[in-house]
């Protein structure tokens, strides 16, 4: 007779941990290694600041009225004690592994936090400054990105990009300068770029160029042939070929109203706008379109893409013209959304930037958005640093977007892939 007393019953089986594979708990040791370091500055950082009270100018102008003080010291500790929280929670694998990322972004900024609370202590920062600034260098950084995002994902490398900016800021000034139009500066600049593009196109994937040596071809070529028309036509009629209209700021009504965030995000040119939709449109089309997944597809494999009858070469024709339009973009920036004048190599290496912003972004247009942004900032705080006096090299500052390249390529931050079929060229059998 079997026994079915309650006490018969068997326990409920122990849940089974997940295994970690040694790959992985490396990585994560190695990636928490990093995360403790700067954690631990941060809370340094916190426990040396001196002065009082910091005060953050939230309204870009105005420093008398919105402004925001906060005692210095005791917010840094807060926000160095949840840094090294999060270090170490990553480290102890507290958390699931799907929000591991989350831990390392508010690491991210609770060391700017701390940061910025030893750097004013006793001072005002221009906080809305440092913003607005962001986002100014930024912008024609996201728009680089994207366009290498969208050559690579398709298996073509641009390292044209600069080139493509030089041309596009070129082109959107003459034209501005000559009809008076902010348009039609926009839509020749987009022109140009996509001209530039073909030629990368062209070479490399129709005659099979090396890429990484046509990029630079391309960098050169548009060097100098900005440089001689500047000096042959631009410079000796400077008044009407070189005076171009800087757009004007749009304001999005309702949203341009938001405190602190409506001026610096929607009271901003027709430009940056457009990269706002730019960042929406590629990932949208990248990863939810049959386009995108064709683009995609020929970068990983074009051999199997053309086994299913998906025309390769195609698909990187359009993916990289495509890619053309938003380097011009990119490039007009520089003249008609900003400077209000163009000058012998004004991009100055922007381009090859945002490339670094594509690599460490992981060539994700999202990802590539974020480590733009944070070239900008990084940018943008050296020399809102030297306005208020704090004693810090402003050029250390400036290294520190390139040390995060390189760690990231390094793969210190996890495995940092490009497509497999990156720079190849294919060949139809």
């Amino acid at each position: 007779m079997s026994d079915t007393t309650p006490d018969a019953v068997p326990a409920a089986a122990p849940a089974v941990r997940q295994i970690e594979a040694p790959a992985e708990r490396t990585r994560r040791l190695r990636v928490g290694g990093l995360m403790v370091v700067f954690a631990l500055l941060g809370l340094g950082l916190a426990i040396f600041t001196k002065g009082g009270k910091a005060t953050f100018q939230l309204v870009s102008g105005d420093f008398e009225n919105n402004l925001l003080g906060l005692p210095a010291q005791a917010v840094g500790l807060i926000l160095g004690i949840l840094g090294v929280g999060a270090a170490v929670a990553y480290v102890l694998r507290r958390v699931p592994r799907r929000y591991s990322g989350w831990l390392a972004a508010g690491l991210g900024i609770c060391f700017i936090g701390a940061f910025l609370c030893w750097a004013a202590a006793g001072k005002t920062f221009p906080l809305a400054n440092q913003f607005q600034g962001t986002l100014n260098f930024a912008t024609p950084l996201i728009l680089g990105a994207l366009a290498g995002v969208m050559c690579e994902r398709a298996g073509v490398i641009n390292i044209a990009i600069e080139g493509q900016f030089l041309v596009g800021a070129f082109t959107a000034a003459i034209v501005s300068s000559t009809t008076g139009s902010g348009a039609a500066a926009l839509i020749a600049a987009a022109a140009s770029g996509v001209v530039m593009a073909a030629l990368l196109a062209v070479f490399s994937i129709k005659y099979l160029v090396n890429q990484v040596v046509l990029g630079v071809v391309l960098v050169v070529f548009a060097t100098g042939i900005t440089g001689f028309l500047f000096d042959q036509f631009m410079q000796p009629k400077a008044d009407q070929l070189n005076t171009p209209a800087v757009l004007s700021a749009i304001k999005i009504p309702g949203l341009g109203d938001i405190p602190f965030v409506g001026p610096i995000l929607f009271r901003q040119t027709i430009l940056v706008y457009l990269m706002y939709l730019a960042v929406v449109v590629v990932t949208f089309v990248l990863f939810q379109t049959r386009w995108g997944l064709r683009i995609r597809a020929v970068g990983e494999h074009p051999k199997a893409a053309d086994t299913v009858g998906i025309k390769v070469k195609r698909i990187r024709y359009s993916a990289v013209l495509a890619a053309g339009v938003l380097a011009g973009l990119g490039g007009a920036f520089f003249t008609v959304g900003y400077a209000g004048s163009f000058s012998k190599e004004m991009t100055a290496g922007n381009g090859f930037i945002a490339l670094a912003a594509l690599i460490m972004g992981r060539w994700h247009p999202i990802g590539a958005t974020v480590a733009a942004l944070f070239f900008g900032f990084a940018t943008q705080l050296q020399s809102q640093l030297q306005i208020i006096n704090t004693p810090i090299p402003g050029q250390l500052l400036l290294m520190a977007p390139y040390l995060a390249t390189i760690i990231a390529v390094a793969g210190l931050v996890g495995r940092v892939r490009a497509p497999k079929a990156d720079g190849e060229p294919y060949v139809t059998e």
